[in-house]
């Protein structure tokens, strides 16, 4: 499916990244200050600042609150940000938050979740119910249960409060913001990916990890939640101690630990701690999951410098492996795809295919093999009788729309997708498809309107006013729309006006 991060460029590719950065974080009110110079939320004439979430007078933010500057926060890092457009991969890692919270103490179960792009092992959750996962942290993670135990680590800071609690125990300190946690992770989730980048120091870095280092006490607290919720959930309580250890590794054999560890750091005492917390837990009965180790497979792909290269690996797994064979030749079948060798695809996919027909990570990949073979009526068939079965399906949706653009069914694509993003009314993802199959199918309100949709979810008020106006201008003889789009023109200027204030 086509990324909406590649294409549509959101800034001009000229300037280097630290540059970029360095505008971003000053429009945002953060300019990267050096030594231990306190970050401060101010505004400037032209850019948008993010509050902190509470002073010495106005006490702890309120969770609705919270929820609101999340959003924002959430818009704002998806401008920066290369995040993630494999709706297989976002389906699933939404599933496993949201299999979670379940179990955990929080009162706002409802999380949104970003998967960013990038190959450092990190996670991050923010005021207002937002979780943010690296793909790296798939690469590092031996196992699901492990994956899990930082995930629910996570959630714990959420449940107990910690971003706002800390305001109240600081008062008379520098206070953690939001606009500081932007810059932090921003700065995280784009290391190495420019040798701009260089140009931010250290000391400047380390200011802005500070605003997402949480005391011992919190993360101590965020521990023993974790672990709960992990047991509760079913999952292994082992899995936390395993993958602190890991972490602590991380520290004597790589050049540089974890972003993670960074601002979560690890000691022996805590790897001691959470076994012992585990060790009072009931037994569970680790298990591995398949479809964790299938993600894994479709982030190391990616990784990988050519498909090529991929082929060779995943071959020398399949050839020698007694563990996850499923899942190393659900990887070798995308491999011989992205390579351009669909019948070699075909035969490797179709054991997995023979022993689960209906699994919809297998049905996909056939289709691709379609699309490859350029059956364009094969693979938008196979979809949709799959669809069928599992109505709603995320990835499948995606996937048949995308076999439609693909074959030139672009009034097919346009029916799913208007109806789907009533449905999937935060995905960039989605208006951004949404918007070139209105193109293409002749609906040109319907561009500026879905993609006055996709700029605003992305932060880019200015951009999304642009379209919505050129709509309000296209519609004059069509009441109804033209009030719709007028309106929603009031609301992203009362958003952009709340930014400015923020």
């Amino acid at each position: 499916m086509t990324d909406p991060q590649k294409s549509l460029p959101r800034r001009s590719n000229k300037a280097p990244l630290s540059l970029r950065l360095r505008n971003t974080l000053k429009a945002l009110g953060l300019g990267l200050l050096l030594g231990s110079t306190p970050i401060a939320a101010t505004a400037d004439s032209e850019g948008i600042r993010l509050p902190e979430l509470g002073d010495s007078t106005s006490g702890l933010v309120s969770p609705q609150r919270e929820k609101e500057l999340g959003q924002m926060w959430l818009r704002i890092f998806r401008s920066q940000v290369k995040t993630s457009s494999d709706a297989l991969l976002q389906q699933y890692v939404e599933k496993t938050v949201k299999g979670l919270a379940e179990y955990s103490p929080l009162e706002d179960k409802n999380i949104d979740v970003v998967v960013v792009n990038n190959e450092t092992m990190n996670a991050f959750a923010v005021p207002g119910g937002i979780m943010g996962i690296h793909t790296g942290l798939f690469l590092f993670a031996k196992n699901e249960d492990q994956f899990a135990s930082v995930v629910a680590h996570e959630l714990g800071h959420l449940s107990q409060r910690h971003y706002a609690r800390s305001l109240e125990a600081q008062r008379n300190n520098t206070l953690p913001t939001l606009a500081g946690m932007l810059g932090a992770l921003v700065l995280a989730a784009t290391a190495g990916g420019e040798a701009g980048l260089a140009a931010i120091t250290a000391t400047q870095a380390a200011a802005l990890d500070s605003q997402l280092r949480f005391s011992r006490k919190n993360e101590q607290e965020a521990d023993r939640v974790g672990i709960e919720t992990l047991a509760r959930s079913g999952r292994d309580p082992d899995a936390a101690g395993e993958m602190f250890e890991q972490m602590l590794k991380a520290t004597r054999y790589y050049r540089r630990p974890p972003e993670f560890l960074l601002t979560h750091p690890v000691t022996e005492k805590r790897i001691a701690d959470a076994k012992l917390r585990s060790q009072r837990m009931e037994d569970v009965e680790p298990s591995d999951s398949r479809d964790y180790h299938m993600m894994r497979a479709r982030i190391r792909l990616a990784t990988e410098a050519t498909p090529q290269q991929a082929v060779k690996r995943f071959q020398a797994e399949l050839n020698g492996i007694h563990d996850n064979e499923d899942a190393a030749r659900y990887g070798l079948a995308l491999a011989q795809i992205a390579a351009g060798r669909p019948d070699s695809a075909l035969d490797t996919l179709q054991p997995l295919l023979d022993k689960e027909p209906s699994k919809a990570a297998f049905v996909l990949a056939r289709a691709d093999i379609d699309l490859v073979r350029q059956d364009y009526s094969g693979a938008t068939q196979r979809l949709q009788q799959a669809l069928d079965r599992n109505p709603g399906d995320h990835a499948l949706v995606m996937g048949l729309a995308n076999a439609h653009f693909k074959a030139g069914n672009y009034l097919a694509a346009e029916r799913m997708l208007a109806k789907y993003s009533r449905v999937r009314k935060k995905d960039p993802a989605v208006w951004y498809l949404l918007a070139e199959t209105h193109g293409l199918a002749g609906d040109i309100v319907g561009v500026h309107e879905a993609r006055a949709e996709y700029y605003i979810l992305i932060g880019v008020f200015d951009k999304a006013l642009q379209h919505l106006r050129h709509g309000i201008r296209m519609t004059k003889d069509d009441y109804q729309t033209n009030a719709i789009l007028k309106q929603r023109l009031k609301d992203v200027i009362k958003m952009q006006e709340k930014a400015k204030e923020l």
